[in-house]
């Protein structure tokens, strides 16, 4: 017996898009990563775009750059480690109403798990006829994403794995105008590997697609919901250029302000869905069953807008302070296309996500000359909202609160270690699968992020 195949939409890159070096969990709201250096992390990350021994400004701000004296290389790895738990459920083919049956499974366990994120930066200053001319590259990881759950979970039609992962190789370079101003720029070059999947309820879909929805309450009709699970995966990459660019003005010795913007970067996704589908399902639908194939799918980073100051409050103790903005609206909505002649759309959901601010407050405080401490606290606003947050981030406001040391070991080597810790506002969840299915519940989660670094001047 053959059945119809109604149309099904397979939104399978429905997430907040992104990753890391190797493969992350997004610690900032949205899928935004900061850790791209462990003294930010530990004065949480207040004065990125004015740091005066941190060769992270590669990234954060070029014009920065002239702050370091000495070729400066440094090495840095933060582990950032997720830990959230879903309580909630739901009803399959929510388009039935009260008739609809129960979600079925378990809350899908915890779907972050320890991940290190590694970052390394190069700073040199010119000398000679090039003297006040500074060059610098780095290799980090933006923006970030990896959540994995049971695949039986309650929410599996929503989302079972999400990883994805994007490296940034960035150069850049500075020049010191005048002893107190300077600017910079750099260029950016950045890589997208997306993995993701999800659950299929088939059994709804040819019940309800049969021409008698009622075949869905029916014993004798072979498929009911839940009762004929398949699998989506999607894979896709993409290459995309980026630019930035910076200033930074110390009006007075003991006071310093930068400013950078970092530009979006558009990609189109290329890659393939692949579907697994239960035999009997493959049997009923059969020319009419969903095919692998090539898919493509366009995503773009959103821009960055950084405000940092440093105030020197003596030859000890600095106080730093950050605003940034996040143009979150680049991520309207999540659309995936056939890669044919029609460009046929497999779907269309929507984010509608809002720009953000993040505000942060550190200081560093040098007990000797071998030691420095340092604390930092953050807000960083969510561009999620409860209409459209979905499992594969289940994202809300935070806090953040941080700690940070550097031992100089010697006046070349020095060493730093931090500490994050992450509280999240409970995230509610209230979204309809592209199964039909509608997942409703809360998140309750927080994150810690442990740092470990090394500088070498020469």
């Amino acid at each position: 017996m053959q059945i119809a195949f109604r149309s099904i939409s397979f939104t399978a890159l429905a997430l907040g898009i992104a990753g890391v070096i190797a493969c992350g969990q997004a610690d900032a709201s949205g899928f935004q990563l900061r850790e791209n250096s462990v003294k930010n992390l530990g004065r949480a990350n207040a004065g990125t775009a004015v740091a005066s021994d941190d060769a992270s400004v590669v990234a954060n701000n070029p014009a920065a750059m002239v702050n370091l004296k000495k070729t400066t290389f440094q090495a840095d790895v933060s582990v950032i480690d997720l830990t959230a738990k879903f309580d909630g459920g739901g009803n399959a083919a929510a388009a039935f109403g009260p008739a609809a049956p129960a979600l079925t499974g378990g809350d899908g366990g915890d779907p972050g798990e320890p991940t290190a994120v590694p970052a390394l930066a190069i700073v040199l200053p010119m000398h000679g006829a090039l003297e006040g001319l500074t060059l610098g590259a780095s290799v980090h990881a933006p923006f970030g994403l990896k959540t994995e759950y049971d695949a039986d979970w309650v929410g599996r039609y929503n989302a079972i794995k999400s990883d994805v992962k994007t490296v940034d190789l960035t150069f850049s370079a500075a020049v010191a105008v005048t002893d107190r101003f300077s600017i910079g720029a750099g260029l950016i070059y950045q890589h997208a590997d997306v993995t993701l999947s999800n659950a299929v309820d088939f059994g709804t879909a040819l019940c309800a697609g049969s021409g008698n929805p009622a075949n869905c309450f029916n014993p004798a009709f072979p498929f009911h919901p839940q009762g004929a699970d398949g699998r989506l995966s999607v894979t896709g990459d993409d290459n995309g250029m980026g630019w930035l660019a910076g200033v930074q003005w110390r009006p007075t010795d003991n006071f310093s302000i930068g400013y950078s913007h970092r530009s979006e970067i558009d990609h189109d996704l290329q890659g393939e869905v692949d579907f697994t589908l239960p035999a009997a399902v493959a049997g009923a639908l059969g020319p009419g069953a969903p095919a692998d194939g090539p898919i493509t799918a366009p995503l773009t980073t959103p821009s960055t807008d950084t405000l940092s100051a440093q105030w020197d409050f003596n030859d000890s103790f600095r106080l730093m302070a950050d605003v940034q903005r996040t143009d979150w609206h680049s991520l309207q909505a999540v659309r995936i296309y056939r890669e044919n002649a029609n460009h046929t759309a497999l779907g269309n959901e929507p984010f509608n996500w809002k720009d953000t601010t993040y505000i942060a407050l550190g200081g560093e405080w040098d007990l000797s000359d071998s030691f420095t401490f340092r604390a930092g606290i953050a807000k960083d606003e969510s561009p999620t909202n409860d209409q459209t947050r979905t499992p594969r981030l289940p994202d809300n406001d935070r806090m953040l609160y941080s700690l940070g040391m550097t031992w100089n070991v010697s006046q070349a080597l020095s060493i730093d270690a931090a500490y994050q810790r992450i509280t999240i506002d409970t995230p509610s969840i209230n979204i309809v699968s592209t199964s039909g299915s509608r997942l409703v519940g809360e998140f309750d989660g927080h994150a810690d992020l442990f740092g470990i670094a090394a500088q070498y001047r020469f």
